[in-house]
């Protein structure tokens, strides 16, 4: 946050104050659920990754609406999320977790999906993008 003040970085510095008023909300939310310790590490990533989905839905209204410069501010924002995220799996080593996880599981329907899901979202959260990985499950499955 202090970095993008010196730069005068408007659109990083906003960007920054969103995820810190959302981390703040849910943080006072869980507080007042008794949970004293606050939010854990997962409700951050899984925060992170609401608001990237979000911003993901944004552009794709921007676009059909024809508004180009508030999708780029959107998608903008999106990279600044991510670099407060740990780094993504790219599409062949989730390929190969999702195979290692169906082999394991022993899947060979659909009905077994929810299984590999819940065992994919435990192992790598926040490492893996679920809808990508959610299509790839079904596709092996289906």
């Amino acid at each position: 946050m202090k970095t993008a003040m010196k730069a005068k970085d408007t659109h990083t510095l906003s960007t920054i104050r969103l995820i810190l008023a959302a981390l703040k909300d849910r943080d006072i939310a869980a507080r007042a659920k008794g949970n004293q310790d606050g939010i854990s590490d997962d409700d951050i990533l899984s925060l992170l990754q609401a608001m990237i989905k979000q911003r993901h839905d944004s552009i794709e209204m921007y676009e059909k609406g024809g508004r180009l410069e508030l999708a780029e501010q959107e998608a903008g924002e999106i990279e600044i999320i991510k670099q407060f995220m740990p780094e993504q799996m790219d599409d062949a080593t989730m390929a190969a977790a999702i195979d290692a996880m169906v082999a394991e599981i022993g899947a060979a329907s659909l009905k077994d999906m929810g299984k590999v899901m819940a065992r994919l979202k435990e192992l790598h959260a926040g490492k893996m993008d679920f809808s990508k990985a959610s299509a790839i499950v079904k596709g092996r499955l289906g």
